[in-house]
């Protein structure tokens, strides 16, 4: 019996991934309240609000049960280490979460699960943190493998890369061999180009998920200007924003850009329903990508729910959780390596 804990559980797209997989996930922690409602109207775990540095490890044993693999799983918030983050060093040495992956690696030296896997922002590989965190793993017995994925290579249809990390106590452990290639990656058409077309500022009649945040009309003039796969340089010189023409500004060439049809899509933050925010404009109607645009692109199912259907739609909120989420198909990725690991082990002790 395998069962998982999920760590900075978010909405679930890291359990929703472990799920489809074949993997039982017990519960996840979060200090959010407002991913409660998204954990666990779709995944088949209970969502517990608590910092991971509150937990007690009595706490995980009791989820466990008489489980005999315990699979210890998180994401730990990587704004810390995002190429996003603008904080001067000394800021950052003060940010709290620097301390959330040392308080993950304190959980794992107690409770020495069988497996452990942990997903964050590439830049996390050259930190001491993580350093530090890999080599406590080494030193209590696991074996360890990580590397950066570029999302594409394995069907998700945007141009994230990731750091995966996976340990085991019971062997050597990897992620399986990648699933696409350049030829054959996931499109944004793939993805997104079934969905009824929306206006900006206005949602689908029946999946009100499905809806795009306003604009200005002069975002409204700058998005008619732009093309697919183009930049702001494509605009005629009254539209083009002051900052962009100095020269510092020309290095920002996404912001106020249209996805393409035929291309990976946008890394998806916390800010893609916002035009100006990055390339998140849509292929070919006359506004930014909706919530559920955003949420498939994130590899949740077009179904999934993160919102109560009788509450007033929250678009910030929302929003947040899809660009925070780890994608559901990497975390599908993350249980068919563990489960690969598994009967590579039952094997090998059958022979």
């Amino acid at each position: 019996m395998i069962r998982a804990i999920d760590l900075f559980c978010g909405a679930g797209g890291l359990t929703h991934g472990l799920q489809r997989a074949g993997i039982e996930v017990i519960a996840g922690y979060d200090i959010e309240e407002q991913c409660r409602f998204a954990y666990e109207k779709n995944n088949d775990a209970v969502f517990i609000n608590k910092s991971v540095t509150s937990i007690e490890v009595e706490e995980f044993s009791r989820y466990f049960g008489d489980a005999k693999v315990r699979v210890l799983a998180g994401c730990a918030p990587c704004q810390t280490f995002s190429s996003y983050n603008k904080k001067t060093k000394e800021e950052n040495l003060k940010d709290e979460r620097w301390n959330l992956l040392a308080s993950f690696g304190d959980h794992i030296k107690k409770l020495r699960p069988e497996i452990v896997t942990m997903e964050n922002v590439p830049r996390l590989v050259n930190q001491r943190v993580f350093n530090d965190f890999v080599d406590q793993l080494i030193e209590q017995g696991y074996k360890v493998s990580f590397r950066v994925v570029y999302c594409p290579d394995y069907g998700m249809p945007q141009s994230r890369s990731r750091l995966v990390l996976l340990a085991s106590l019971l062997g050597p452990i990897k992620l399986i061999d990648s699933t696409h290639s350049s030829l054959n990656y996931v499109t944004v058409k793939d993805s997104i180009g079934h969905l009824p077309a929306v206006e900006v500022g206005q949602s689908d009649p029946v999946d009100t998920l499905h809806r795009s945040a306003s604009m200005s009309e002069l975002n409204l003039k700058r998005i008619r200007a732009s093309k697919p796969g183009g930049t702001w340089m494509d605009w005629p010189d009254e539209l083009v924003a002051a900052c962009h023409k100095k020269d510092s500004g020309s290095t920002y060439s996404s912001v106020y850009g249209r996805m393409s049809w035929d291309k990976v899509g946008s890394t998806v933050t916390t800010q893609c329903i916002g035009f100006g925010n990055g390339r998140f404009g849509h292929p070919e109607q006359d506004r930014a990508i909706t919530l559920r645009e955003a949420a498939i692109l994130q590899t949740f199912p077009d179904n999934y729910q993160f919102w109560p259907a009788d509450a007033k739609i929250e678009m910030r909120p929302i929003a947040k959780m899809i660009g925070n989420a780890v994608p559901v198909r990497l975390g599908e990725v993350v249980g068919e390596s563990i489960l690969k690991h598994l009967e590579e082990i039952k094997k090998g002790v059958e022979s």
